[in-house]
């Protein structure tokens, strides 16, 4: 029952990441791009929350911050991204690669993996207290010049000491476009 109910929860975040920036870009603006999706580097900083916890102790979900980066590859649809989430103890840094499919005007989806390397194993990030791969699924939208939000979830796979638990994280903050 307790996995339904984390299952039931990662889908509602995750719908509401994808409806969020459809609602929030309702409005037209100038300075938005005229074709689908977003070719935009950018770096930026917001929330990110632990959904999960290992079963141990030092495993509990954790609150804390991130800060992301996404550097766009050429003309494929391709991003090289970072991302770090932190809490009061430690922090996980996160490099991945995504596919970025364009949804609406300014607007992408993207899904990718890499790997997460925590600073101090054993303590408490928002995604997990151990280094493994990380699997990861967002939405961002230009929503002013040169500003973006963003949102994804990030699962961490085995990723808690003495557990073979997985983690899952939501990320969300404002990007600054720099290209």
């Amino acid at each position: 029952m307790q996995g339904f109910l984390k299952s039931v929860m990662t889908i509602s975040a995750l719908s509401s990441l994808v409806i969020a920036p459809v609602l929030l870009s309702a409005g037209e603006a100038s300075a938005m791009p005229k074709e689908r999706g977003t070719n935009a580097s950018y770096v930026g900083g917001g929330i990110s929350a632990g959904l999960t916890n290992g079963g141990k102790n030092g495993d509990a979900a954790t609150f804390g911050g991130n800060v992301a980066a996404r550097a766009k590859l050429g003309n494929l649809p391709v991003s090289a991204r970072g991302q770090i989430n932190f809490s009061d103890e430690t922090s996980a840094i996160i490099p991945n690669v995504t596919v970025d499919i364009p949804i609406l005007r300014g607007t992408n989806l993207y899904l990718g993996g890499g790997y997460q390397f925590v600073e101090k194993n054993g303590k408490p990030t928002p995604s997990g207290n151990k280094d493994g791969i990380a699997a990861i699924a967002g939405i961002e939208s230009e929503v002013a010049r040169n500003f973006l939000i963003y949102s994804n979830a990030t699962v961490g796979i085995n990723a808690y000491q003495n557990s073979s638990a997985s983690s899952v994280s939501i990320n969300s903050g404002v990007g600054f476009r720099f290209k």
